[in-house]
């Protein structure tokens, strides 16, 4: 009776834990960024044959090379991306394997519906261009959104994040562009060069929308508020927008008089409150603020 009495609020704990705010406000992010690249990949990149990296990218490619009886491009995905899910599990951290492995399931699974419910004999529109442009934002704005929260589409996501954590490339569309840069050059052999090149520029519009994307997701305030009345600011941070600051003595280089810099980081909305309050505590006040997407501590994100 006694050891009952002692799991029943360890398992009340990790229940309340597994629905909290932040768990189901990720699960959201993430099965939307899931929904954001199926349908991109199967609307706009396997009508038009746009191979700009990924397990999507090689199944095109294998779909080619393989006839479509045995095969199809959603069931090469899978498997594709099963093989590829061993190796993640291996080299990066259980949390991710787990997520990984469901965004890779879902991704999968929602292709195979779409290709079952949906089916596309040809594309869209005849601008290549404008499909590529879809092509290339649906699937790169999900993808930020599952990096962004600790987790990834599978296939060679999972590579370009072990080479961000193994070697020196410090952005994830650099390491996505390292892991994919193969699989869109060989699209010039099989689909010709005019969709090789518009594979090619697809793949460099990828990196470069799933970095700012990520730091847009990412982008908060820092200020730096020279005052005399940082009592009253203090306050305003702590009892209204619940964080803390860090006060610092200084003094006019001109006027020789004593002051105080308040510094904190907080979010936009945040910002915009705080920036309004400080005018109408101190009118003298001077503030400097920039933008940051890199804030590691509590509040913000961990290492």
């Amino acid at each position: 009776m006694d050891e009952e009495s002692q799991k029943r609020p360890r398992l009340e704990q990790m229940l309340r834990r597994g629905f909290s705010r932040e768990s189901i406000q990720k699960f959201l992010i993430i099965n939307t960024g899931v929904l954001l690249s199926s349908l991109g990949v199967y609307f706009f990149k396997f009508p038009n044959n746009f191979t700009t990296g990924g397990v999507s990218g090689l199944a095109i490619i294998l779909g080619r090379l393989v006839p479509a009886e045995w095969l199809s491009p959603a069931t090469m995905m899978w498997v594709i991306n099963m093989v590829l899910l061993a190796v993640g599990f291996i080299f990066l951290s259980r949390d991710f394997g787990f997520w990984t492995a469901y965004c890779s399931l879902m991704f999968s699974a929602e292709t195979w519906l779409l290709e079952k419910f949906c089916p596309m004999e040809a594309p869209f529109t005849d601008q290549p261009l404008l499909e590529l442009c879809f092509a290339i934002l649906l699937p790169a704005v999900g993808s930020a959104l599952l990096f962004n929260s600790n987790a990834s589409s599978g296939g060679t996501d999972i590579i370009a994040m072990i080479l961000k954590k193994y070697t020196g490339i410090s952005d994830i569309g650099k390491a996505l562009f390292a892991s994919d840069g193969l699989i869109a050059l060989s699209s010039c052999w099989i689909f010709g060069m005019k969709t090789g090149l518009f594979s090619l520029l697809g793949l460099f519009l990828k990196a470069f929308v799933v970095d700012s994307v990520i730091e847009n997701i990412n982008l908060c305030k820092f200020f730096s508020i020279v005052t005399s009345k940082p009592e009253e600011i203090c306050e305003y941070i702590i009892q209204e927008l619940n964080r803390s600051s860090t006060v610092v003595d200084a003094m006019g280089a001109y006027s020789h008089l004593d002051r105080k810099v308040v510094l904190i980081a907080c979010r936009r909305g945040e910002a915009v409150r705080l920036r309004q309050r400080c005018k109408q505590i101190d009118p003298q006040c001077f503030m400097f603020i920039t933008n940051t997407s890199e804030i590691i501590g509590k509040g913000f994100r961990t290492v």
